[in-house]
């Protein structure tokens, strides 16, 4: 216990007032008898403890008498409010942690959480609260790494706390470590402590095996701290589900009515859909030989840069044609056969004028947010559309990409179709332009990592290899396909 002793009276105060009102009342139900006992013995254990930081004082007192006299020391009595160095008395103006910040010290230790007596508003604020202390405390984590992990936690955790019970589950100093013997096949040197981390972040997964990667290497935590090489998610509404599903709510313009005076108001309400967005498993594996296993010297973060680096290549092409069948939908297929397709001005020509009826099409209240997306090789084309300097639809043109096209940022997505042949049949999605917060990426938290010891070869004998069995969740799709315009320069043979 690490109450200092004017601490220690504050709690005993605060124990002995719940107590009086529980003895008020004529019946107690079960939780009351509950909370009663356990306060009962949480005032005796906080007592004996003010009794012998009492003892410590007055026996420090008697040995610096005894020093100083030099001859065999009589009883010093402690004057209250004597501060003796040891933190017995400390002022709480100059010392200002309070009782619930000296919990704090532990966040993971979730022992001292108590639900008797508390409603379930109250212990999920708890446990946000503590998360939040967590990650302020967490290792191996950059102020980035702090700065989302926080921002996560405020603002997608729901009412059951389960982002929050993730994070202490995983983020703990004890569970960095059993993750880091896992991840490095030296599970057999789990300490007890460790060994319970463990258990109690797999009580938290819905399948059975594996082990989730710790928050702070989580590749949600990590992308969202030093963003996407994927420019689609940097555009995109990014939203954390807590479930197999993320349901949303979205409405068109709300209908407003001019009305004589003194007449009924006619119905403006607004029709709410709710588009919902599944969330799909996504797998990969990092294998790794016996020789570099031993010789690196920091696996755990590696492994989390490797899993970080390849999700994100996994979804750049999935956010862009993904089919919306066992993966996320991308914003092309999204968008195909609706009426926020645009064809060229001239048919199966691409020309500076489609940049502009591109811009023409999308309503004016998207066209305030809006960002185009195209592989790089097309901006490439539109470059060349300006060869006297006379259309300036790119700004600040100079080296590389220039970063904006007709004001507004022009985003690069290599998935995109990277040429026109006139001469080829089919649809050539060459551009997308609109409000990229109407496309939405669903993150689920918390991605599950299996070592596997020994990879074999086509006659079943190890090859002297290891690996990482990676999983996680994670959907994305148009909310509002009107937010967008695609164009398509359709040709025919």
């Amino acid at each position: 216990m690490e109450l200092s002793h004017s601490q220690a009276k504050i709690r005993l105060q605060d124990i002995t007032t719940e107590l009086e009102r529980l003895g008020e009342k004529n019946e107690l139900t079960q939780e009351d008898e509950q909370l009663f006992d356990e306060l009962t013995r949480e005032f005796g254990e906080v007592d004996a403890h003010r009794r012998k930081l009492e003892r410590d004082a007055a026996l420090e007192r008697v040995r610096s008498a005894a020093t100083s006299v030099g001859r065999p020391p009589a009883a010093v009595a402690i004057t209250p409010g004597t501060s003796v160095g040891s933190g017995y008395d400390a002022d709480p103006i100059l010392n200002p942690d309070s009782v619930e910040d000296r919990r704090f010290r532990n966040p993971w230790d979730l022992s001292e959480v108590r639900t008797f007596g508390r409603s379930k508003g109250e212990v999920a604020q708890e446990l946000r609260s503590r998360a939040l202390s967590a990650v302020e405390k967490m290792a191996g984590a950059n102020d980035a790494v702090r700065a989302a992990g926080t921002a996560i936690i405020e603002r997608w955790d729901d009412a059951d706390s389960r982002i929050a019970k993730l994070c202490l589950a995983t983020s703990s100093p004890e569970y960095l470590r059993a993750w880091a013997k896992v991840a490095s096949g030296r599970g057999h040197m789990i300490a007890p402590e460790e060994q319970k981390a463990l258990e109690r972040a797999m009580s938290l997964t819905d399948t059975a095996g594996g082990y989730l990667v710790p928050f702070q290497l989580d590749p949600t935590v990590i992308i969202t701290a030093n963003g996407s090489r994927n420019q689609i998610r940097e555009a995109a509404r990014t939203v954390v589900a807590t479930g197999d599903v993320w349901n949303g709510v979205s409405s068109g313009a709300v209908a407003w009515s001019w009305d004589a005076e003194a007449t009924e108001v006619s119905d403006d309400a607004p029709s709410f859909a709710q588009p919902s967005i599944p969330v799909y498993k996504a797998q990969g594996f990092v294998p790794i030989s016996i020789e570099a296993l031993e010789d690196e010297a920091n696996v755990t973060q590696e492994v989390a840069r490797l899993l970080s680096f390849g999700r994100d290549v996994l979804e750049a092409a999935a956010f862009v044609a993904g089919t919306g069948v066992g993966q996320p939908t991308g914003i092309v297929t999204a968008l195909t056969g609706t009426a926020s397709v645009v064809t060229p001005t001239t048919a199966e020509t691409f020309a500076a004028a489609d940049i502009y009826k591109l811009d023409g099409a999308l309503p004016a209240r998207y066209r305030t947010g809006a960002s185009w997306l195209a592989n790089r090789s097309v901006y490439n084309l539109v470059r060349q559309f300006d060869t006297n300097g006379g259309a300036q639809m790119w700004e600040r043109i100079g080296a590389d990409v220039p970063p904006q096209l007709l004001g507004r940022p022009a985003l690069e997505a290599e998935d995109m179709d990277a040429t026109f042949d006139p001469a080829s049949t089919g649809d050539n999605h060459l551009m997308v332009y609109g409000d990229f917060s109407n496309y939405v990426i669903a993150d689920r938290v918390g991605m599950t990592v299996e070592f596997i010891p020994h990879l074999v070869g086509a006659n079943r004998r190890p090859t002297g290899q290891r690996g990482w069995y990676a999983y996680y969740r994670v959907g994305a799709d148009s909310v509002n396909d009107a937010a967008f315009r695609m164009l398509n320069v359709a040709t025919a043979a």
